[in-house]
């Protein structure tokens, strides 16, 4: 259906309806008023507000997390080298013989 054709239905269907007694006086004035006066929400604020206090709280946790760290080092005993380990393990795989060719 025409929106437009719809519209003009409906607001002549309304205009041939008698007002109601019980309506307040400048009702629709009032509600108008209102309605304008109502504060436009900024979605682009409400979101960057969120966004800074998480980047606040992520960036103390970092902060917090990265003390933990340097003070567990520092009283721990580093005898071995993790990176040692870590490569030792990577290459385990590659210093022992293919036996898969092998009957």
């Amino acid at each position: 259906m025409n929106l437009a054709e719809l519209h003009d239905k409906l607001i002549a269907a309304a205009r041939r309806q008698k007002p109601d007694e019980r309506v307040p006086y400048a009702f629709e004035k009032r509600i108008t008023a209102l309605i304008a006066a109502r504060a436009v929400v900024d979605r682009w604020a409400v979101w960057s507000s969120g966004l800074w206090r998480a980047a606040i709280s992520c960036a103390a946790l970092t902060l917090v997390l990265g003390g933990a760290l340097i003070y567990l080092t520092a009283t721990a005993n580093n005898s071995k080298d993790l990176s040692q380990d870590f490569e030792n393990t990577l290459l385990a795989s590659a210093d022992q013989p293919d036996n898969s060719s092998m009957p």
